[in-house]
């Protein structure tokens, strides 16, 4: 029943709800690998490396009695070597979007822009990134003190490296859409 107030008819009943403008979301995002199990993963990666080097290279050095103990970096094996260690990392990158130090540490390679990994990414930040942070080696520790425990060249390259089945829960406001109001209320 409606009540005569002031020369305005006030309807009986609860009063109206407040629109929500704004709604908390809680997600789940992976966590960011640190430097230190980026580090141990690296360490696994020079392993097989090296030894990819010395069961396939190596040899082949050896039969034609071409020098390997040559410490010039333009020298063929130390150029062979090099391609071994570059493929290995942009090839293992691009197709399993980790190296086999990172599968057994249980990380991953992501990219922040992209849904996947293009090529033009993965040789920034393999090739040319490695390469400005093996020469820089501070380079590497900033890893420790960013908020996605990104490298220079994850920088470069827009990734970061990820736990797989580590994740945190992120919490967000955001502007309540008008189809979930509606839900809400009912």
């Amino acid at each position: 029943m409606a009540d005569q107030v002031n020369g305005t008819i006030a309807a009986a009943g609860p009063a109206p709800r407040p629109e929500r403008q704004y709604e908390e979301v809680l997600y789940y995002e992976h966590m960011p690998a640190g430097f230190w199990v980026r580090f141990w993963a690296y360490l696994i990666d020079l392993i097989v490396v090296a030894s990819a080097s010395s069961i396939l290279v190596k040899p082949i050095f050896l039969l034609v009695g071409a020098e390997t103990a040559s410490s010039a970096w333009y020298a063929p094996y130390a150029i062979l070597t090099a391609v071994i260690f570059y493929g290995y990392f942009v090839l293992m990158t691009k197709f399993f979007n980790q190296t086999i130090g990172k599968m057994i540490m249980g990380l991953r390679v992501i990219s922040l822009a992209d849904d996947k990994l293009t090529w033009g990414t993965l040789l920034f930040r393999e090739w040319i990134g490695r390469f400005i942070s093996a020469t820089i080696l501070p380079l590497y520790w900033i890893v420790g003190f960013t908020r996605l425990k990104q490298g220079v060249h994850d920088f470069i390259a827009d990734t970061t490296v990820i736990h797989e089945s580590s994740y945190r829960k992120q919490k967000t406001i955001q502007k309540a859409s008008a189809e979930r109001s509606e839900l809400q209320d009912a």
